[in-house]
């Protein structure tokens, strides 16, 4: 593909992700200096290898309140992804108020029907204003005319209202990860005209599944008046006076190319073979979760005991290796989470533990990627049992690291990537412990034929809708483009001030001409 240069050039456009937190966190090392890790969680899984070597920009909260010159460090980060990275420094109150506060303590509970764990301070909306007006700064500041801005998340909700109250112009979509209430639940929301209003200034809003999408069209259509939605398929068109807004249904997914690769490697493999040397003669079953009370880590504890006791073949054949990642732990009610799983891991192996057998094997810490896959290639069932989730990526991580189509997925019918795997896990209520027991017994005794054609056509779907099948249903939704018409990095050069059109035009003859670049 040849520069663009002429009248076109200055069409160029970037894609520009904007989320809560970047795609890296900086800690502090032994001696007291910054040092940058890879970020973790599903947004940071699905997006970080369709931003890689396209010169986009990412914005978002580096993890960290302390002043640091954080421009000069994330340039470091900027060479080694092959994208920009542009942070928005937050105090402490802000973030205690804005994303443990509003996003945590109100968004996150009252979208996974948990009303009773909200808690409507209405100081947390004051901050989240405030914040996301923030936000909308830096995206105003570091942006051009063509770029496409793609806001990611339920901490960001108000971004573009704030960002067209500046006269910003700029294309504009939002991606909601979680899933989204049904209109009795969203009532309880005390700012449920401000919320609406604000997602509606977006010129696209897409939703993990139809059950989402069609709860928040309930919504608009009860509270907004003079609002008219059009379409079936998968993108909808809303007519709100002379605006046109476009919402749609995307389920996200994985790069499942990538995560074959890395599940192929000979590390992952050597810590696979040890793994399975750990475990003789057992089946492990496998749960991998943040520490969440959406996630169901109780129930499917005391599902697990229930299919030990009610099918007593189990005992001595089967392991629960149930990893925990630890998240918002400062938060009383994740604390509280914590304290009970400890005891009911507690409980069921001080019950059920025989001489060389230990029921649970119980992992509170983050994992490498490099482990993390290991457990995915051994474990011969994933029992995934959130009680509400927008999509559940772990799922798919593990379908498509089972390299052999040796697995079985448990799934709970409540996570968004049931309706795609439906047909071939095993979907089970993950409030029904007997339920869950059963099929826990199915998956331990099917046949490997079956297991075989199940995971085989698990594997084919993720393969087939990954996450660059998803960026692309998203882009063409919103700008009539897809991946492949973003430019590659070198048609960028890096710079706080961008460069005049002519000089810009220069400089890129310059790239494509050797004889001329040592000029540069």
């Amino acid at each position: 593909m040849p520069p663009q240069t002429g009248k076109n050039a200055h069409k160029i456009k970037r894609l520009v992700v904007v989320s809560n937190r970047l795609p890296i966190v900086l800690v502090r090392g032994e001696k007291g200096e910054w040092q940058i890790e890879p970020g973790s969680g599903g947004l940071v899984t699905a997006l970080a290898p369709i931003l890689r070597n396209r010169g986009g920009l990412w914005i978002g909260w580096p993890g960290t309140c302390e002043k640091v010159n954080l421009d000069k460090i994330m340039s470091v980060t900027d060479n080694d992804t092959g994208y920009t990275l542009k942070p928005v420094t937050l105090t402490e109150e802000e973030i205690n108020k804005y994303y443990y506060g509003f996003s945590n303590e109100i968004i996150w509970p009252l979208f996974h029907d948990l009303i009773s764990r909200c808690i409507f301070d209405p100081t947390y909306w004051d901050v989240y204003q405030e914040v996301n007006l923030k936000f909308a700064r830096v995206i105003a500041r570091n942006t051009r005319t063509h770029d496409y801005i793609w806001v990611h998340d339920y901490q960001l909700m108000l971004v573009a209202k704030e960002l067209r109250a500046m006269g910003i112009t700029r294309k504009i979509g939002f991606f909601l990860h979680i899933p989204f209430p049904q209109l009795d639940i969203f009532l309880k929301l005390p700012w449920r005209f401000q919320i609406l209003r604000a997602l509606l200034e977006y010129d696209l809003i897409g939703f993990q599944s139809l059950r989402d999408r069609r709860n928040f069209v309930q919504c608009l259509r009860t509270l907004i008046r003079d609002i008219r939605v059009q379409g079936k398929g998968q993108v909808s068109t809303i007519q709100l006076g002379d605006r046109e807004i476009r919402v749609g249904n995307f389920p996200i997914s994985i790069d499942y190319n990538g995560i074959q690769k890395q599940t192929a490697d000979q590390q992952v493999a050597d810590r696979a073979w040890y793994i399975h040397e750990y475990y003789p003669n057992r089946k492990i079953v496998l749960g991998v979760d943040r520490l969440d009370y959406t996630k169901g880590i109780p129930w499917r504890l005391q599902a697990f005991k229930n299919a030990l006791l009610k099918y007593p073949e189990l005992q001595n054949k089967i392991t629960l290796v149930q990893i925990v990642v630890p998240s918002r732990e400062d938060i009383p009610e994740y604390h509280n989470l914590k304290n009970e799983i400890d005891s009911l891991v507690g409980e069921i192996n001080g019950q059920l533990t025989q001489s060389g057998w230990v029921p649970i094997h119980y992992i509170f810490r983050s994992l490498q990627k490099s482990e993390l896959f290991a457990y995915y290639r051994t474990a011969e069932i994933a029992l995934i049992t959130p009680l509400k989730d927008g999509m559940n990526l772990v799922a798919k991580e593990y379908c498509a690291s089972k390299l052999e189509n040796d697995g079985v997925l448990i799934l709970s019918e409540f996570a968004g990537a049931a309706p795609q795997l439906q047909k071939d896990a095993l979907l089970v209520n993950p409030y029904d412990i007997e339920m869950v027991a059963e099929a826990i017994y199915q998956a331990f005794t099917m046949d490997e034929e079956e297991r075989q054609f199940r995971m085989f056509r698990i594997r084919r779907s993720i393969g087939k809708y990954n996450i660059f099948w998803w960026v692309n249903s998203f882009l063409r939704a919103a700008i009539a483009k897809n991946l492949d018409n973003f430019p590659p990095l070198d048609y960028y050069i890096p710079s706080e001030n961008y460069l005049p059109l002519e000089d810009f035009i220069s400089v890129q003859n310059k790239l494509h001409d050797p004889s001329a670049r040592h000029e540069l």
